[in-house]
């Protein structure tokens, strides 16, 4: 009879760690940003980062890691105007956001990518000790924002 107590209670504990450990990686770390900075790309002139006109932005970001950033919104910029003016960026791999977070599909702006539907700017670098922040915009005026480890950290 004690076994049986003794395998109950480390079941439960398991499944009770378990929903634990998968509610903390989804749900407890990330935080709403409203963005009250600005939206910035870099310039591809002065090398600087400058302001860019967005609208209806959505973000999450977490103090756990640097990479959890994701942010959605709208620009009226055009991606001609866009391209004139900022530096893109080649290696932008968008990273996969909670699901809870539906605004930012990362499989759909990966895609947009790779058949030049949407095109990487480089919004910041070095936003943090070898992360960039990355940019991309698609011709409806849809973008989408990600932090993503820079060269620093590449093979």
């Amino acid at each position: 009879m004690s076994g049986k107590i003794i395998g109950i209670f480390i079941v439960t504990t398991a499944l009770i760690a378990g929903i634990a450990i998968y509610w903390l990686q989804l749900y407890a770390f990330y935080d709403d940003v409203s963005l009250n900075t600005e939206l910035r790309m870099t310039n591809v002139v002065t090398g600087e980062p400058e302001v860019v006109l967005y609208d209806s932005f959505q973000g999450i970001d977490a103090d756990s890691s640097p990479l959890r950033f994701r942010g959605c919104f709208t620009t009226t910029m055009s991606l001609a105007m866009l391209t004139e003016t900022f530096e893109t960026y080649d290696q932008a791999t968008p990273l996969t956001a909670p699901g809870w977070f539906d605004c930012f599909d990362a499989d759909q702006i990966g895609a947009a990518l790779e058949t030049g539907e949407a095109i990487a700017f480089l919004g910041e670098r070095n936003i943090q000790d070898g992360v960039d922040r990355v940019v991309a915009i698609f011709p409806d005026g849809r973008g989408y924002a990600w932090h993503q480890l820079n060269e620093k950290y590449s093979e």
